[in-house]
């Protein structure tokens, strides 16, 4: 791939340079700070610092993508199951962004590295290489801004669970989600001009700062201040609902709802360290990148942008082995693909807002009954019988 994990994939173009040395003449239309590798001269090509890595780059993407993709797609049948029979929102951006995450190892592996560096040695022409550099950033903003609105809708679980009744539901969770897919395709355009830091030999201009910005921003540090701070306060008021002191006669009401939503927590907390844990090497490699030296120059600075970009990538495969520890109705549900238990995928139960409304009617019948017994005078045998 030639955007965000170029370095990484420059192991087919290296050993193809040993090999290979092509004299031949390039027609350039279009100069470009992207373009393959034979397009540049002699003395710029033996300047950049070498693929310590080798090989090991090709098996591993390999391997997470043969290994990844399935799981995904296994993942995202499982979570499809549990949406229709559930009906909860929550599925729903799951299902979001286990389809991202997919959307990603398609782009980036696949066509990114296996069908250009490695097959085509880039030797393609270069709107195609800027066109797939634009759909690899999108892929990426929409697997890691799916999570926002999931981490939205459990803070308002648990803080403000009378208005999550009220708002949270399926249809609306469709709706933000295509809201989310939209900006993360606008949030792409702008890296059509990105510049492949292995490849080009001259220092970032004001363009190429831009854009790096622009991206640890959307890709890395104002999601991780959106997690941190929604995941400070669901642990703040769960912390807080366990110091309050419980009557007896509500006191198995009260337990149930912290562990209910206990799993759901943990596994959004699962899902949000993990992401902020695997991408910070890379945001940081990035920015030295920019500011100290750069990754064409030195083999160690190129080193690190590789494994970096390796554990980047990685976070597209975990989180189905995360849903797998955390949540059992997931683990059914996937034993039952595997084992071709198609059951009925109809609600249990009835939708979410008319659950809602019988709760609300409930709750005003029982509320009304005690306040007329609370009105009503007790008889006076009552009330010899409490004096």
């Amino acid at each position: 791939m030639h955007y965000t994990f170029s370095s990484s994939f420059c192991t087919a173009d290296s050993m193809l340079q040993k090999n290979n040395k092509r004299n031949s003449d390039a027609m350039i239309d279009w100069p470009n700070g992207t373009v393959p590798s034979q397009w540049e001269d002699e003395s710029s090509a033996q300047e950049r610092s070498e693929c310590v890595l080798a090989y090991i780059p090709v098996v591993y993407y390999s391997t997470l993508l043969c290994v990844g993709v399935p799981v995904n797609i296994l993942t995202l049948v499982a979570l499809y199951r549990l949406s229709v029979r559930t009906q909860k929102a929550l599925y729903v951006y799951l299902l979001a962004l286990t389809g991202s995450d997919i959307l990603s190892q398609l782009f980036i592996i696949f066509v990114g590295f296996l069908l250009e560096t490695a097959m085509f040695h880039r030797d393609v022409p270069v709107l195609l290489l800027r066109s797939v550099s634009m759909m690899e950033f999108s892929a990426n903003h929409a697997s890691i801004w799916a999570t926002v609105p999931l981490t939205v809708d459990r803070y308002v679980a648990l803080c403000h669970p009378l208005l999550h009744r009220q708002i949270s539901y399926p249809a609306r969770a469709r709706r933000i989600i295509a809201v989310v897919l939209i900006l993360a395709l606008v949030s792409g355009v702008p890296f059509f001009w990105w510049s492949d830091m292995w490849r080009v030999n001259r220092a970032p201009n004001n363009l190429d700062t831009a854009l790096i910005w622009t991206h640890v921003t959307i890709i890395y540090f104002l999601p991780c201040c959106i997690f941190l701070v929604l995941n400070s306060l669901i642990i703040l008021r769960l912390r807080k609902r366990q110091r309050q002191p419980m009557c007896q006669d509500e006191s198995r009401q009260q337990l149930a709802v912290p562990g209910k939503l206990g799993k759901t927590t943990a596994m959004l907390l699962a899902v949000t360290s993990v992401f902020a844990v695997l991408w910070a090497p890379r945001t940081a490699v990035v920015l030295y990148h920019l500011y100290v030296y750069s990754v064409h120059n030195d083999w160690r600075v190129h080193l690190a942008y590789d494994l970096a970009n390796m554990l980047a990538m990685l976070n597209t495969a975990v989180n189905f082995f995360l849903y797998c520890f955390v949540s059992k109705p997931f683990r059914a549900a996937v034993r039952d693909v595997l084992l071709f238990r198609w059951g009925p995928l109809h609600p249990r139960h009835p939708l979410h807002h008319q659950r809602t409304a019988a709760n609300a009617s409930t709750s005003s019948v029982f509320s009304s009954k005690r306040s007329q017994r609370e009105v009503t005078p007790l008889s006076p045998k009552r009330v010899d019988i409490k004096m």
